[in-house]
């Protein structure tokens, strides 16, 4: 049986991160005969982020009107993460990128299904490592560790392909009302925001339950 799955998320959200981690481990305990696609959607935070980014006390200070505070919404995330094997490295996050760039990169990728390796190393690269997943060489090197090739990968970011795709992408997503991420689609139902193992799971097999009996009254 084969399932498809989407979700839709940011790099620089620490939720959509959190949500990754979780979806990844519920993945695990599938039966073996349930075949699961997952594809992953864009959503840009920061749409009119400069193409440079921006230094993250600045950003975020602006945004959530101090740096103080911005501080404690890093610890709820942290928090949050505790029991799901997810660490935020955030002293080492100096700049906030813009991710279009990183999403044509997705999207590139899911053309060789390599979508899922490569969502884990960007969300690990800036959360853990805090890389600047906004500038081209790093997004590079990123793939190559993924396992594509560097020089394509250097060629295809230099150009524009991708572009309108992600664009219309993220039109879409907000025409159906996506207003916040990360936003999974299971099956034909919408689950919002980083919710637990347990309600993943729920969602999960009551869409195997819905495909098997669609499937029964097609024989």
């Amino acid at each position: 049986m084969k399932l498809s799955i989407e979700v839709t998320s940011d790099f620089i959200c620490p939720w959509c991160r959190i949500a990754e981690a979780r979806l990844d481990v519920v993945l695990k305990t599938l039966p073996e005969d349930v075949e699961v696609e997952v594809n992953w959607l864009p959503f840009e935070l920061n749409p009119d982020m400069p193409l440079e980014g921006m230094d993250r006390v600045t950003y975020r200070s602006r945004k959530f009107g101090s740096w103080d505070y911005s501080q404690k919404l890093d610890a709820h995330t942290e928090e949050a993460a505790a029991g799901d094997d997810v660490k935020f490295n955030y002293t080492a996050m100096k700049r906030v990128p813009n991710t279009r760039a990183a999403h044509r990169l997705i999207w590139l990728a899911g053309k060789t299904n390599m979508q899922t390796i490569l969502i884990e190393r960007l969300f690990r690269a800036y959360f853990q490592e805090g890389k600047d997943i906004g500038d081209h060489d790093v997004l590079a090197d990123i793939a190559s560790e993924a396992g594509m090739n560097r020089l394509n990968v250097k060629t295809f970011l230099a150009g524009h392909d991708g572009e309108a795709e992600v664009i219309q992408q993220e039109y879409c997503a907000r025409r159906n009302k996506i207003n916040s991420v990360p936003s999974f689609n299971i099956g034909g139902v919408r689950v919002s925001g980083a919710v637990s193992a347990e309600i993943l799971i729920q969602h999960i097999n009551e869409a195997i339950n819905n495909q098997s009996k669609r499937e029964v009254k097609d024989v």
